[in-house]
């Protein structure tokens, strides 16, 4: 199993959900850059379980304990060490899954490609409990991508079938995008953000749950980083995208809404403004031919119902070969999307601080 990922900025996760801490190390940051741990604990508080009937009741405070690579605050050209304890663990809910693989879960692939050795208690690896130091490595990537005028935010576009308007991205202002950051339930339409709670809410109290989609911006991208083909931003974003449990679609600005446009339409006009190029519309989400056009870049993240729901569902034994009933214990989110947001702004954050190392050097890190 690999656990790795980026060329310039190296990031590894470990741990599993149930064993006794979860982490991740950062290979390629220079010495020198300030590490704001007020910051990092803001965001992994967004992502955080246990505040509300919308997220799964396990309480974990994720506080993290720095093993390398920092001292006095700053980095020391080390490779950076975080570890995040678990200490809500109920294992004891997942014994019957040995056998059993769960619907819409990684069990029965993992057990499959693992020879059976998997840790099968809460998904083991592939729980989103290990978005956790993702959220982590994501806030580093953040404070270091504003100090240089870059701004990431997000909003819950749609749970279920109610959804509200997109981002006006042409018009798009940090303000919009910092205030999004301060609220518990991040949406453009306080009315809209009621509806969304409520099917959330009834999705619970049915056993089942219900998915979402999460549109995000980043402000403050010059034009020209990314590169065609392999290397392009969408390549790049998507990849770390779908590494998050539970993500099943990415598409950028307009995406499949182009497919139904005319070229007349879906073009981004281009003219002048206070000395520079831009864009009339932004249907393209502020990329073109894998590179920054200098406009925002939006793209929408789409998440699965979560799989671990109440209601009995069908499944085999593999054990004894047989087809059973399963009604899955323990405690799950109704919606993964809620806690979802931060997750995906961190690895927009990671994604962009890559591309921008290969191309600066890192040198303007510091």
């Amino acid at each position: 199993m690999s656990s790795i990922w980026g060329d310039y900025l190296k990031i590894s996760l470990f741990g599993e959900s149930h064993g006794p801490a979860i982490g991740l190390v950062i290979n390629g940051l220079p010495a020198g850059v300030e590490i704001d741990e007020e910051y990092i604990n803001l965001e992994l508080a967004r992502r955080a379980p246990g505040k509300s009937l919308l997220t799964t009741s396990r309480q974990e405070k994720d506080e993290f304990e720095i093993i390398s690579g920092v001292f006095q605050n700053h980095t020391t050209g080390a490779p950076l060490c975080f570890l995040i304890r678990n200490k809500d663990k109920h294992s004891q809910d997942y014994e019957e899954l040995k056998d059993i693989p769960r619907p819409g879960h990684a069990d029965y692939t993992a057990g499959v490609k693992y020879f059976g050795f998997n840790d099968y208690r809460g998904g083991g690896m592939f729980s989103g409990r290990l978005t956790a130091p993702l959220v982590l490595a994501g806030a580093i990537a953040k404070k270091i991508l504003s100090g240089q005028g870059v701004t990431i935010g997000s909003h819950i576009l749609s749970i279920a079938e109610v959804r509200e308007e997109a981002f006006d991205s042409p018009s798009l202002s940090p303000d919009v995008l910092l205030g999004l950051n301060a609220l518990d339930f991040p949406v453009l339409n306080e009315e809209k953000g009621i509806l969304m709670q409520k099917k959330i809410l009834e999705a619970r109290e049915e056993q089942d749950s219900v998915g979402g989609v999460v549109e995000t911006a980043v402000l403050g991208i010059k034009a020209g980083l990314g590169a065609p083909f392999f290397d392009s931003v969408e390549s790049k974003l998507a990849h770390l995208l779908f590494s998050i449990p539970g993500v099943k679609g990415v598409e950028f600005g307009d995406g499949f809404s182009l497919s139904q446009m005319k070229g007349s339409q879906a073009n981004d006009s281009f003219r002048w403004q206070e000395g520079r190029v831009v864009t009339d519309t932004n249907h393209c989400g502020g990329i073109q031919g894998g590179i920054t056009n200098g406009m925002p870049i939006t793209f929408k993240t789409a998440f699965k119902p979560t799989p671990s729901i109440g209601r009995a569902q069908k499944s085999v034994n593999l054990a004894t070969k047989q087809e059973v009933e399963l009604k899955i214990k323990g405690r799950h989110d109704p919606c993964i999307v809620v806690r979802a947001v931060p997750v995906v702004e961190a690895a927009a954050a990671l994604a962009l601080l890559d591309l921008l190392m290969e191309k600066e050097s890192g040198s303007w890190l510091v």
